[in-house]
């Protein structure tokens, strides 16, 4: 009787505290306009490191089942708070580190299959995507649309045979680097050794667009950037990126190569990660890095993972507020103009976030900041989702136009 009484007023103290959740929004005109808005618009996010946090969940690595989005999971993504951020498209990252040698490709085609079983566990909800026209289909349905992004271009392992087969198994972007420098491309983590692409690296961009795969320029250094800007026929993204003018960072984005984003009608998809977002996070986070990456040389990942613990113990960092991730937007709407913003949270990829701004179910937060700034609805229409579709459109259309050029051999010389 007892174990009766407490769930039920357990229960009535949640009916309660949700109520007052709902009333408060209420109270917030922007916050309800933000949620009547994205409930009728496709809001797209174009980076969520999901499959590689159930690689590496504690009690289960690897275990998509055990996983379960249905309930609540430790990281930033479960079914319940997708539905309460209005997701209706995500790139799902089958990320791999590049930082350890070999078994890339192995490593590569696992996380593949992670994602693709992990869309499946979850009919009601997620529905598998491979083009701007399934991510219409899915919102009709009522799913969020689930498409596939490789970060980090050594997946490939130098053969444009084995970014084929991955765009056939349905990847849709490929970042060129992460946080290592390849044979045919710049990262940004360090000091450029070929000044960009290399004749091979201009090879996986032009054979990109032959495919239809975008051309993802996070993480990558400016020099490649300004690159793959040149050679590529069809828009870039940055699937998680923001700009440098705000946080001088090498991560971000300069003003320049944002403002040539105009010409290339390509997009960059903000990311809320703190230390890419606010200058004072990431004054105090920076000297951290610097030891970490030290420390870290030839380690293996658990080894890493300890070293990191340690350093970070010793570091108080500063809370970051919504309002520094909306100064990105008006900037590169300044700059670049509001056709070339998307949303890139960066979820389960990272540990620190703005106040507000958490998990998945924030979205609305942020553009309920945004509408206090004066963005119109046609405006935040573009950022949720309009604008990513165009760029996949015409992306599409691009490898279209080449389907019927040669294919090349595809090996780096």
């Amino acid at each position: 009787m007892h174990t009766f009484i407490r769930r039920f007023v357990t229960l009535c103290l949640a009916g309660l505290v949700v109520s007052q959740a709902a009333a408060a929004a209420e109270r917030d005109p922007a916050l309800e306009r933000a949620n009547r808005l994205l409930s009728k618009t496709i809001l797209i996010d174009g980076h969520n490191d999901l499959p590689w946090a159930i690689r590496n969940d504690k009690t289960a690595p690897g275990d998509v089942d055990a996983y379960d989005l249905r309930g609540k999971v430790p990281g930033q993504t479960d079914l319940a708070r997708l539905r309460a951020g209005h997701l209706g498209g995500q790139f799902w990252s089958v990320y791999i580190p590049g930082e350890t040698d070999g078994h890339y490709a192995r490593t590569q085609l696992e996380q593949i299959d992670i994602a693709l079983r992990m869309i499946r566990r979850y009919p009601e909800a997620l529905q598998f995507a491979s083009s701007a026209a399934d991510i219409r289909a899915a919102h009709r349905n009522g799913k969020i649309a689930s498409l596939l992004g490789m970060e980090g271009g050594h997946a490939i392992g130098n053969s444009l045979g084995a970014l084929r087969a991955y765009y056939d198994l349905g990847v849709r972007y490929m970042t060129l680097t992460h946080n290592v420098h390849l044979d045919w491309a710049d990262s940004a983590a360090f000091p450029p050794v070929h000044g960009g692409l290399t004749p091979f690296g201009e090879q996986v961009v032009l054979e990109m667009n032959r495919l239809g795969m975008l051309v993802d320029l996070s993480h990558v250094a400016a020099e490649t950037m300004d690159d793959a800007l040149r050679v590529s026929k069809a828009p870039v993204i940055f699937s998680h990126s923001s700009a440098r003018a705000i946080c001088d960072v090498p991560r971000n984005v300069p003003d320049d190569i944002l403002a040539r984003l105009k010409d290339n009608d390509g997009i960059i998809m903000i990311t809320f990660v703190a230390p890419f977002i606010d200058p004072a996070f990431a004054a105090v986070q920076k000297p951290a890095m610097e030891e970490f990456k030290q420390r870290s040389q030839g380690k293996s990942i658990e080894e890493q993972k300890a070293i990191q613990k340690e350093i970070f113990s010793k570091v108080t960092l500063p809370a970051v507020s919504i309002a520094k991730v909306a100064d990105h937007f008006d900037h590169v709407r300044k700059v670049a103009g509001v056709e070339h913003i998307g949303i890139g949270g960066d979820y389960d990829g990272n540990s620190d976030w703005p106040v507000g701004l958490s998990d998945v179910s924030m979205y609305p937060n942020l553009f309920a900041e945004l509408i206090r700034r004066g963005w119109t609805d046609r405006e935040l229409e573009r950022v949720a989702g309009g604008n990513l579709l165009r760029v996949l459109e015409k992306a599409e259309s691009v490898a279209r136009s080449m389907k019927d050029l040669p294919v090349p051999p595809g090996l780096a010389r």
